[in-house]
């Protein structure tokens, strides 16, 4: 009788290291992920991105059935280029109302990029009473020529993440936000905070 259980004891044992190692396996890439995110906070160090450079030109179709460049956008000041997932986040399209009238007093505009088709993006726009242009960037060229995909995991398309370009075309801000929503109060103190640095 104590020989059988000494036997089964062994046998338990032995299967349950390959199972402990395989949890571990699972749980440690996991946790390291959820480090990843926790310690980059809700957005990325200032300085992250090309700033300095000078940006990339584009000329866009919009929602609205017209074309923007970027010279078009800067003939009116400084811009704030914000890229994000678009269709799918409600927190996304929020923030264009958010901020946009705060920036046109700071004399920036608000120019939003989104990936989806222009019926897709334009009909979400309305549910948020957005009837201004939305660009569209179907082939991701101006998000990847601006860092803006691959960010928090999203390979296919923009995160949450801004680009300023100075009326003179040099970029001089990047910021990407692991939240969909920034409050405006929060919003323009990295913006003002990260400038000053």
């Amino acid at each position: 009788m104590t020989k059988t259980k000494t036997k089964h004891s062994r046998k338990r044992t032995s299967t349950e290291l390959p199972r402990v190692f395989a949890w571990l396996g699972l749980l440690i890439p996991a946790a390291l992920i959820i480090i990843v995110i926790v310690a980059g906070g809700r957005s990325d160090p200032a300085g992250s991105g090309p700033v300095g450079d000078s940006a990339p030109d584009f000329e866009l179709p919009t929602t609205t059935g017209t074309e923007v460049s970027l010279d078009s956008v800067l003939a009116d000041g400084d811009a704030l280029l914000y890229f994000s997932m678009g269709v799918g986040c409600d927190g996304c399209f929020a923030q264009i109302p958010e901020i946009e009238d705060t920036l046109k007093d700071q004399g920036i505009t608000l120019v939003s990029v989104m990936v989806q088709s222009p019926g897709q993006v334009a009909a979400e726009a309305a549910r948020f009473g957005i009837d201004g242009p939305i660009l569209i960037d179907g082939d991701r060229t101006v998000s990847d020529a601006y860092g803006m995909i691959g960010v928090y995991g999203h390979n296919d398309r923009p995160s949450h993440s801004f680009a300023l370009v100075s009326q003179d075309g040099i970029i001089e801000w990047v910021k990407h936000y692991a939240t969909m929503f920034v409050p405006v109060n929060d919003f323009l103190n990295d913006l003002t905070e990260d400038r000053s640095l």
